[in-house]
């Protein structure tokens, strides 16, 4: 595929998954014309790249662990010094803090629209019924 294609499917520019090419993230053939041949597997491995780098990895590091997202058999650290180690544990507690975060967020926000829905429902049933007790209902909250 093109790049312009796979760029729409993952919703990426083509100037970022140039980048990720230049930082070894991504391995694109070429054509005879020169042209780059994006593989069909790179859909879902940009995806993953993109949810690595949202998720505040580096792509130093994102480059170590991509091979675990594939086929956790062809696993190869060969360089994987104590340093990355460390890092790669530091990365996986912030990840955990920040997925943390953001299932108190979510919560608090379904609670939120909940009450929203609640108050919105409450409002509709008062304003199908006597108009005068919605009148009386208005004055008593002012």
């Amino acid at each position: 595929m093109r790049i312009g294609e796979l760029a729409r499917r993952t919703n990426t520019s083509p100037r970022l998954l140039r980048y990720y090419e230049e930082q070894g993230l991504i391995r694109v053939a070429r054509c005879a014309n020169g042209y780059r041949d994006y593989d069909e597997r790179l859909v879902d491995q940009v995806i993953h790249i993109r949810g690595l780098l949202e998720a505040g990895l580096p792509t130093r590091l994102i480059k170590q662990i991509l091979p675990c997202l594939g086929d956790p058999d062809d696993i190869h650290f060969a360089d994987a010094s104590p340093e990355i180690l460390a890092t790669l544990e530091d990365q996986c507690a912030r990840l955990t803090q920040r997925i943390d975060l953001l299932t108190r967020n979510r919560d608090a926000m379904a609670a939120y629209i909940a009450s929203l829905k609640s108050c919105a429902r409450s409002d509709t049933s008062v304003a199908s019924g006597n108009s005068g007790s919605l009148a009386r209902s208005s004055t008593s909250v002012a």
